[in-house]
């Protein structure tokens, strides 16, 4: 089949990418020219695992090829994928002006029918919104469908070609028929394509995301209060997460979500309800709670350099929002480096794939270490904020020996709180007790 992608962000290249896979002729469409030139040349612009091999694949057999010309996907494609940023506005709503900016195009330009498919994370009637302003240009047939993606970064390749179920919002049978041929391929294992109208599948994105960021932060909350009380969340966890109505995924304590989705996605889902008259409780909840957790590390910092952290020098590791990314948007990172440059303190920070992006936002404010040893070298204590698992397992010894004294606060527990006693270092955690 013929496809084109509009937008080359982490929805819209692993979209395309994992399309030509499967053997279909797919053009990916962005106005920023040095990015498309860059794709070209067959460079990868973001990192995600196993992207890399599919995409130089699929380039070298032509399957996959790009442009800056919307006029040329709209010529290319009988499907055509509108994967374009929806940032959050303001106000907390999602911004739909690149979506229904694309969609006037769209129906300035179309020439036969087509399926406009809204892969991004749109508010519930923004298909009704698409339909209406391409109809507004033009008289050409055409269909909008809903397809939310579900993609995690750091596994989206896996997530896209084994995908747990597909969503697909439409009422046309045409245009119903034409994506179930589309995903055939990625269905083979008994997965389900389920069909719906379109906006139920965009509250189906929204609710997902809204439910487990609510599940993250329930566990932080309970982690907290277990601080207060001497119990351990490590065997709460596993007490509940043994519950197969509850089940253990998004269970693990730490230091909040961040990322491009879910942080987005619970405010714009939020506001929604605002603006019909329904106010989502839980959800403001989780938003109040989650701004907190993010800088819950920073009283015990302060408390344990008494008050006064002006000169003192910390380690960072991990900057991006989770591992396997170099994705920084809402990372906890960011929050903690910032308040912590505020106060006068001087940071060296590690991260596997993310420090470009953040020396892009914080320039020479930082040090910029060539490995996790090296950050750690002089610093008065370390800070974990991406579980990266080139973190797990360090050489205390060494680890103790480059510290000016060992001292770890660690957002997202990957320590046993025994083993760093016993290794005698001062180890502050989330939910569980702070050796000293």
């Amino acid at each position: 089949m013929k496809i084109a992608v509009i937008g080359t962000g982490y929805v819209g290249l692993v979209t395309g990418t994992c399309l030509a896979e499967t053997g279909n002729e797919v053009l990916c469409i962005d106005i920023n020219e040095d990015k498309v030139q860059q794709m070209q040349q067959g460079e990868v612009p973001i990192y995600e695992p196993h992207l890399d091999v599919l995409f130089e694949r699929n380039i070298k057999a032509g399957r996959l090829t790009f442009s800056t010309s919307l006029e040329e996907g709209l010529e290319h494609g009988d499907i055509i994928f509108l994967a374009l940023p929806t940032p959050e506005d303001e106000d907390g709503s999602a911004d739909l002006s690149y979506v229904l900016g694309v969609a006037k195009e769209i129906g300035q330009k179309i020439q036969s029918y087509k399926v406009i498919v809204d892969k991004s994370t749109v508010p519930v009637g923004t298909a009704d919104k698409v339909t209406e302003v391409i109809s507004s240009e033009t008289n050409v047939d055409f269909d909008v469908v809903s397809n939310p993606e579900f993609l995690r970064e750091g596994f989206a390749v896996d997530d896209f070609l084994k995908p747990e179920r597909i969503v697909i919002g439409s009422e046309s049978e045409k245009a119903i028929n034409l994506m179930k041929k589309l995903y055939k391929p990625f269905v083979r294992s008994g997965n389900p394509i389920i069909v719906m109208d379109e906006r139920s599948a965009e509250l189906t994105k929204y609710a997902a995301n809204s439910f487990l960021a609510t599940k993250i932060t329930f566990m932080n909350e309970i982690a907290n209060f277990c601080e207060k009380v001497g119990a351990n969340v490590d065997k709460v966890r596993m007490g509940m997460g043994t519950d197969s109505r509850i089940g253990k995924r998004f269970l693990f304590p730490g230091i909040g979500y961040g990322g491009s989705c879910f942080p987005k996605d619970v405010k714009a889902l939020h506001k929604s309800g605002i603006d019909v008259g329904h106010h989502f409780d839980i959800l403001n909840a989780v938003i109040k709670v989650n701004d907190v957790q993010k800088k819950i590390l920073i009283p015990r910092i302060e408390s344990h350099f008494n008050g006064d952290i002006k000169g003192e020098t910390f380690a960072v590791w991990g900057l991006a929002f989770k591992p396997e990314t170099d994705d920084i948007r809402e990372a906890p990172a960011l929050y903690i480096i910032e308040d912590l440059l505020q106060k006068g303190a001087n940071i060296q920070v590690f991260d596997p794939e993310a420090m470009p992006n953040v020396k892009r936002k914080f320039g020479e404010q930082l040090t910029y270490a060539l490995n996790k040893y090296d950050a750690a070298n002089n610093a008065d204590a370390l800070i974990i904020c991406t579980e990266w698992s080139i973190f797990r397992t360090p050489d205390f010894n060494k680890l103790k020996t480059l510290l000016k004294a060992p001292v770890i606060f660690d957002g997202r527990n990957l320590f046993e709180v025994e083993d760093m006693q016993n290794e005698g270092f001062t180890y502050y955690s989330i939910g569980r007790k702070t050796t000293k």
